[in-house]
């Protein structure tokens, strides 16, 4: 019999990325072998009858973690004392769209999900944000949600770049993946994002010891900034399978901890690295297993560092201010 038990929201829940996941939550490889899942699977209404089908697979599979899965549009169901939000759902970006219009599209999707975790979930709810772009994102669901939810409880995801960060500097350098440490993205989940090659270790030594500079700070740094979209000239979709795996690495890292490792967070910042306080950004961050996360301190930035970090978070500053009359309306309801 497992010894605890958690509830879980979805959202977006029949896309490809949801469809990745939800069996592994399912199987407890997000949160443990000894947690069962009470599984909620969130979709807009024209949506509802195929995540239905997505819920007759759930529970096909047979799985002695999964305690309970149902599948609505009503939040005041799927968001009820919800202890994680896996906010993935969102719009994709359309041809010609631009980043900024993007943001303003989905801007009212993630209002109302803030909204509704304030109304119905756990006190001690966490919240991961998946649906791009997801640093914004959590912003704003974060001010819609107002005082009720702790900063540190929100989260958006750049363990995908962080991943594919680590698997393409081991590939250059012949090592595995696993010989890859304290190599963590800093600032926003696009093509801004900054990949730290300089703290970064291989086996122990330096990257920049392992592998030739030159290479990481050109071919290997716009490689990582443009990952996401080589994936999706190369498939004819975004990141499905991959993503999922990056969401459960994410969670991973809050409950069970990084293991004198760094792992990659977007959160809330206290002001660390000059990003500005209230900023949702990535850091470099250590968990100890308790669902808490602390930014590492007294990392050295080079001038090279430096810079990049400070063009990722200005990109971040520019998003705030497109959404402000957003984030204003929530504080203010």
């Amino acid at each position: 019999m497992a010894g605890k038990s958690v509830k879980v929201v979805v959202t977006g829940a029949t896309g490809q990325v949801a469809y990745a996941l939800l069996p592994r939550i399912a199987a407890g490889e997000m949160f443990g072998p000894d947690t069962e899942v009470d599984l909620r699977l969130s979709d807009i209404p024209q949506m509802i009858d195929k995540a239905k089908g997505v819920v007759m697979e759930l529970e096909d599979g047979a799985y002695p973690l999964l305690a309970r899965v149902t599948a609505s549009s009503e939040r005041s169901e799927t968001h009820k004392d919800i202890d994680w939000a896996l906010l993935v759902g969102s719009k994709p970006r359309g041809p010609g769209m631009e980043r900024n219009d993007l943001i303003r599209e989905n801007g009212p999707i993630f209002v109302a999900e803030g909204r509704a975790i304030a109304q119905y979930a756990s006190p001690n709810v966490h919240i991961a944000v998946v649906g791009n772009p997801c640093n914004t994102n959590c912003l704003i669901a974060k001010h819609a949600a107002g005082s009720g939810i702790a900063d540190d409880r929100w989260t958006a995801m750049t363990r995908l770049d962080q991943n594919r960060a680590r698997a393409m500097l081991a590939a250059k350098a012949g090592a595995r993946v696993r010989d890859v440490t304290k190599l963590v993205i800093w600032g926003n989940h696009s093509a801004s994002l900054y990949p730290d090659f300089t703290n970064a270790l291989v086996g122990g030594k330096r990257a920049s010891d392992v592998v030739d500079r030159s290479w990481l700070e050109s071919e290997y740094l716009t490689a990582i900034q443009q990952r996401g979209a080589v994936i999706i000239a190369a498939r004819g979709a975004s990141s499905a399978f991959s993503a999922a795996q990056a969401l459960v690495d994410h969670v991973k890292s809050l409950v069970r901890g990084t293991d004198g490792d760094w792992a990659s967070l977007a959160v809330v910042s206290d002001g660390s690295y000059d990003v500005p306080k209230g900023l949702v950004s990535s850091f470099p961050v250590t968990t100890s297993g308790n669902d808490g996360w602390q930014i590492v301190k007294g990392i050295q930035l080079d001038s090279f560092a430096r810079a990049k970090v400070a063009a990722t978070v200005a990109e971040l500053e520019k998003e705030r201010a497109v959404v402000q009359d957003l984030l204003a309306g929530a504080a203010t309801r």
